[in-house]
């Protein structure tokens, strides 16, 4: 991969130029459907994270750098693909990017990624007997810190749906630490969801406190050979639907009344538990 560098002051203020304005003139939602009917776009910020999706085969656009940092992580990022494409690194001082972007790029780089086909779910779960699903979790802190413990713990992939958040937003790619791009992942519809697990060979497990729940640590968990754990929405947890759907009902044993984790949290022990012995 080579590199053009752009300044992005130009003799009359800043430089017009539409992937620049990319940056900061769109939000999140905007990009993922800047390129419609095809696939759109994502921001990445932060060194490590964009070397992870780099590894993980997603294509650069360009690239907006610090002036003092940009020969350095161009010389990373240039020896991580095999490529003969140029791809525009805008360039300035910190404080002309960060009122640019509104982003304090303490760590001095963003990147504009194209988005790939989310695969099949056959072919993400395909040999895995340890997932999870992530049903209607909004806020795209939580993803990030739930797939960062997937990956931390062992969980061999994840399946979001609903009203998730999108893994590729950047607070969400930033809090995982980039792990959105190793742990394998798709959305699918929430309406069928369940069966297509089932048909799949797996057993469900459904985070949720009711008269069936188990401890997290019940044998009944240990014993499947294919097994689904599935949390729910920041505010009101899984639809009863969903719970009554589940092969299991599972808590998380707890005391002083609290009947409840925040759902990164949850998740990151219940991962535990269930890994520790398969």
């Amino acid at each position: 991969m080579k590199f053009e560098k752009v300044d992005i002051k130009s003799e009359n203020g800043i430089r017009e130029d539409l992937m620049l304005e990319l940056y900061f003139s769109m939000n999140e939602t905007q990009l993922l459907h800047y390129y419609e009917p095809e696939l759109g776009l994502f921001v990445v910020e932060s060194p490590m994270v964009i070397e992870r999706a780099l590894s993980a085969g997603y294509e650069p656009v360009s690239f907006v750098m610090i002036d003092k940092v940009a020969d350095e992580m161009c010389r990373k990022f240039g020896g991580m693909v095999e490529s003969d494409i140029t791809v525009p690194v805008y360039t300035a001082d910190y404080d002309t990017i960060a009122d640019l972007t509104g982003v304090n790029i303490s760590r001095g780089v963003l990147a504009l990624f194209k988005r790939r086909e989310l695969p099949e779910l056959s072919d993400v779960l395909s040999g895995c007997r340890r997932i999870a699903v992530f049903d209607d979790v909004e806020n795209p802190t939580n993803i990030g810190a739930m797939f960062r413990s997937a990956a931390a713990l062992g969980i061999e992939a994840v399946v979001v749906t609903g009203n998730s958040s999108d893994p590729l937003y950047r607070r969400a790619s930033r809090v995982s630490v980039g792990t959105v791009f190793q742990v394998p992942w798709t959305k699918v519809s929430k309406k069928d969801y369940m069966k297509r697990l089932k048909e799949l060979g797996f057993k469900t497990a459904a985070m949720a406190l009711n008269d069936k729940s188990v401890g997290i640590d019940d044998p009944c968990l240990k014993e499947e050979e294919k097994l689904a754990i599935i949390l729910g929405n920041e505010g009101y947890g899984l639809k009863e639907e969903v719970i009554e759907s589940c092969d299991h009902v599972v808590k998380i044993p707890m005391k002083h009344n609290v009947d409840s984790l925040n759902v990164a949290a949850a998740a990151s022990v219940v991962f535990w538990e269930v890994m520790r012995s398969s």
